[in-house]
């Protein structure tokens, strides 16, 4: 195994481009003008606007979103002493962390200089280009005098995060175990098997919580540090201990609440485990191996609060839980420093977040379904999305508050909404989709309402209050299914349509299907077995106004319940066909794509219906339709198959509505570029125009086109949207996520509104 990850470690860091980390330009450079702005002559406009005022180098530079993380290799990861330059790999990967969690940029600074005062003015030097500074991996006790004077002299924030990272993380774990163990802090009697910067950070921390001196016994390698000890540096003496009946780890530990290991493997026994109070907490945070392993540790007695720095156990200490959010709301706030305002709000707002319902993206990353609050959970998870604003946003009032922050934050709701979109958890079209249903709640029903991602989408959007949710199926089933996810049911109905109680609502659809399609041999006894599928219950409570919208497809084909939608539903009169579209909302923006899911070869009249409803539902999520029909070849140098089923619509279209936007037949890299397609091709309609709208050509092209999209790129997809039936009926793809399901909801709801104000479209 050992072999393995360490070859698997090896390729990881060498193949492709060596390394983990890169520059990535965020302005155009295409151009010569480009350049010019970028360099010289350009570039002497804001040197000088700098001048004038150093502020303005977060307005004109970087600065502002860059954070140094500086290290000489002295204290390296459980690998000790191994130099700067071997230390990079370690801070090439911090700054990956930081991005991928935070949205901050980061360069990794190797310093090969192991003298306090000479580090401390090689940092000082280089302070100017960045907006923060991380220091990791120095060894202490000279650590504490870096840290402490390069706080007092840069006006950046500054944060060893070997110290305070640790700390912070394990004070808001500490915290919740209290809670759960129902222990005040101030009572507690606590064991620190450590007396490095970590533990002595984590300590200070506790104290400042409302942990008392007189109750911590703190333990390096020579034994208790007590009063009786000459050999004191100033961070340990402020933790001796006046006792003397304690020598030895195995004497501390007798009676102890807490227990916090930041020393070495396998120190702590089953026996020592077995001597402290009642419902213990241990906090064994050595790595790789813990002080006591988790399973000794939980074996020894049940009641055990157990943490561990490692993420195949329970509520794991990991320091990207905080450092990341952290120097976000510095950085937001333009701080001069994190002090010890900013850093308590960092425990209280992780410790509260943890007592939260969690998000589906968490339990599924974990694979499991019922995350709560308890022995098993009581720190975040670090790939909870809401740590991006519950902490940073904690942090940036703290320093507000505080008087250390040069930029006042004022629109808080504005705020959480930035950082939701910088991380890519929530883009503008989302949140206006949000807020519109919201406007007007619709009765939504969803088909599926006993497959966990559907109720789980249902009770969000419940509480996102987008909709009142109807579900469809066995009630037994789903209150059942509901309790063992940690769901609440109230204020959603759930509707049997199998039940008896729902006879006389089958027999009263039929009658209506029936008479709807008698013309096509339909009878009244054929449509009554049909209302028992819920596709075609659900569609008849749209369709006889029982409800407002229909959220169906996690477990039926397509190509059922497009027949069902047809026959119940109807297409517009003035269709002949419908389809549905994604949107792709990327860093370059919107992007409309049509037809994804329903007609698989498309002749020249569908094509046209496709283009018409997709330019009609693009004006309807209130962007200007500018489209290019697709191929594989551009502007009839293809005259046969699907090129010229594409070019005789482009026709009809540009004849019948010279008013749209629209062009083709042309191939996706001419479509997406406009600088090559107006040099190419200037007489298109399209000149000077930057498409947001593509019609594929078939079904496997657009299918396969989004789906490629959505595995290669971090690009949010919202769809399938349906366009052109008579009624709000949309549809979900079997692999739909919570979050693409409510989405969809949000849709549907806006569908039923509009139609309900404009019911001829």
């Amino acid at each position: 195994m050992a072999k393995t990850i360490k070859e698997d470690a090896l390729a990881y860091h060498a193949q492709g481009k060596p390394g983990k980390i890169e520059v990535v330009p965020t302005k155009p450079y295409s151009t010569q003008k480009d350049l010019s702005l970028a360099y010289s002559p350009g570039v002497a406009e804001p040197c000088l606007e700098i001048e004038k005022d150093p502020r303005n180098a977060y307005k004109y530079t970087a600065k502002g979103n860059l954070v140094a993380v500086i290290s000489n290799g002295t204290a390296v990861l459980g690998l000790g002493d191994i130099g700067a330059l071997s230390g990079k790999p370690v801070m090439e990967g911090k700054g990956l962390l930081f991005k991928i969690y935070a949205g901050i940029d980061v360069f990794d600074i190797e310093i090969d200089e192991k003298d306090p005062g000479k580090f401390i003015e090689a940092v000082k030097a280089i302070a100017p280009t960045f907006g923060g500074i991380n220091l990791e991996d120095i060894k202490a006790p000279e650590c504490f005098e870096i840290e402490r004077r390069l706080k007092e002299e840069l006006d950046i924030p500054v944060m060893h995060d070997d110290q305070h990272g640790t700390a912070i993380i394990s004070s808001a774990g500490l915290l919740n175990a209290l809670e759960v163990a129902g222990k005040k802090i101030e009572e507690v009697k606590i064991v620190v098997n450590g007396a490095g910067a970590s533990a002595v950070s984590c300590t200070k921390l506790y104290v400042s919580l409302g942990a008392r001196l007189e109750n911590i016994v703190m333990i390096d390698s020579k034994g208790v540090i007590s009063k009786a000890r000459t050999d004191l540096n100033e961070q340990k003496r402020y933790f001796a201990t006046g006792r003397t009946d304690i020598t030895t780890l195995e004497q501390a530990m007798k009676g102890a609440d807490v227990f916090l290991g930041l020393s070495k493997g396998n120190v702590v026994s089953r026996d020592m485990i077995r001597s402290m109070a009642a419902s213990p907490i241990v906090f064994a945070l050595a790595n790789p191996t813990p002080e006591i392993s988790y399973e000794d540790a939980m074996t020894s007695r049940p009641d055990v609060l157990m943490a561990t720095g490692r993420s195949d156990y329970p509520n794991q200490i990991n320091n990207v839980i905080g450092f990341p959010y952290i120097f976000r709301g510095a950085l937001d706030t333009n701080a001069t420093a994190i002090n010890e305002e900013m850093k308590r709000a960092a425990v209280y707002a992780i410790a509260e977040l943890a007592k939260q319902p969690v998000p589906d993206v968490v339990n599924d990353a974990y694979k499991v379904n019922n995350l709560t609050f308890g022995p098993e959970y009581f720190i975040p998870k670090p790939v909870d999305p809401r740590l991006i604003t519950e902490v940073s946003m904690a942090v940036a009032k703290a320093a507000i508050d505080s008087g250390v922050a040069r930029n006042k934050i004022k629109d808080w709701d504005a705020y959480q909404v930035h950082l939701r979109e910088l991380m890519g958890y929530e883009s503008k079209l989302t949140r206006q989709l949000y807020d519109t249903a919201r406007t007007a709640p619709q009765r939504v029903v969803f088909a599926e309402g006993g497959h966990p991602n559907m109720l789980k989408a249902a009770v969000e959007a419940k509480a996102e209050g987008i909709c009142r949710p109807i579900l469809l199926g066995n009630d037994e089933r789903i209150e059942k299914l509901a309790k063992e996810l940690d769901l609440s049911l109230e204020g959603i109905e759930i509707v049997n349509l199998r039940h008896d109680r729902e006879a006389t609502r089958r027999e009263r659809y039929a009658h209506i299907l029936a008479g709807k399609r008698a013309r096509e041999g339909a009878t009244y006894e054929e449509a009554n077995d049909k209302m028992f599928e819920r596709n075609y219950f659900g569609m008849m409570m749209v369709e006889t106004g029982d409800a407002d919208a229909f959220i169906t497809g996690l477990y039926t084909k397509y190509s059922n319940t497009i027949k069902v939608a047809k026959e119940v539903i109807g297409i517009r009169p003035e269709y002949r066909h419908f389809a549905t579209m994604h949107i792709l909302n990327s860093k370059k923006g919107t992007y409309f794509l049509a037809d994804t899911l329903i007609n698989r070869h498309p002749s020249e009249e569908t094509l046209i219906d496709v283009a018409r409803l997709a330019e009609e539902t693009v004006r309807f999520f209130n962007h200007t339709p500018v489209i290019a029909m697709l191929s594989y070849s551009n502007f009839g140098s293809d005259q046969a198959g699907s090129p010229a089923k594409v070019h005789k619509a482009v026709e009809y279209m540009q004849k019948n509505y010279p008013d749209i936007a629209i062009d083709g037949e042309m191939q996706v890299n001419f479509a997406m570029s406009r600088e090559l397609r107006d040099t190419k091709y200037p007489f298109t309609r399209l000149v000077g125009k930057d498409v947001n709208t593509l019609v594929f050509p078939n079904l496997s092209s657009a299918n396969s086109g989004y789906k490629l999209i959505q595995v290669m790129t971090d690009s949010e997809l919202i769809g399938p949207i349906q366009m052109g039936l008579n009624k709000p009926i949309h549809f979900t793809d079997i692999e739909s996520s919570v979050r693409e399901i409510v989405n969809i909801t949000a849709v549907a709801a806006i569908d039923a509104i509009v139609g309900k104000k404009n019911p001829v479209r």
